[in-house]
């Protein structure tokens, strides 16, 4: 990856941090001032991190692993979704489902019906449906999607 421009992150407005009374005691370090009851973040170190983590990404999908991304803010969610689909990687831009990680067996259970469903559509089964049935499976299949994301 290219050097990460401090210039850049600037310009987007990276270096904007939450509201002081919302903050986390654990980003201290990454914390560079206070201004109007706005944390400020310090880019240098911002950079630092951005280049850290673009290393050990690209070992992980070198290796062949899957990378889950999640971007649940309005900003970042569209481009998060093209880049990740761009790269053939799952990715969630709606909501976190509860359980996502410690209750897979639940969540492996709504993938493999979202897999049933689309088999279902290219197999033919799917026409053979009262258009009830297609509209309600239809209906599951969008809130599958929604909720687990690509």
């Amino acid at each position: 990856m290219a050097k990460v421009n401090i210039q850049e992150l600037l310009d987007n407005g990276v270096h904007f941090g939450h509201l002081t009374r919302k903050w986390n005691p654990n980003m201290a370090p990454y914390i560079y001032t206070e201004r109007n009851g706005v944390h400020i973040i310090d880019l240098y170190k911002t950079a630092a991190k951005i280049e850290e983590t673009s290393e050990a990404l690209n070992k992980i999908a070198n290796s062949g692993r899957k990378i889950l991304f999640v971007a649940t803010k309005k900003q970042a969610k569209d481009i998060v979704a093209e880049k990740a689909k761009a790269i053939n990687m799952p990715y969630i831009t709606e909501r976190w489902p509860g359980g996502m990680l410690t209750n897979f067996v639940t969540i492996r259970k709504a993938v493999k019906k979202m897999a049933l469903i689309d088999r279902m559509k290219i197999d033919g089964s799917f026409d053979a449906l009262s258009k009830r049935e297609k509209l309600q499976i239809n209906r599951q299949r969008e809130k599958l999607e929604k909720n687990l994301g690509s």
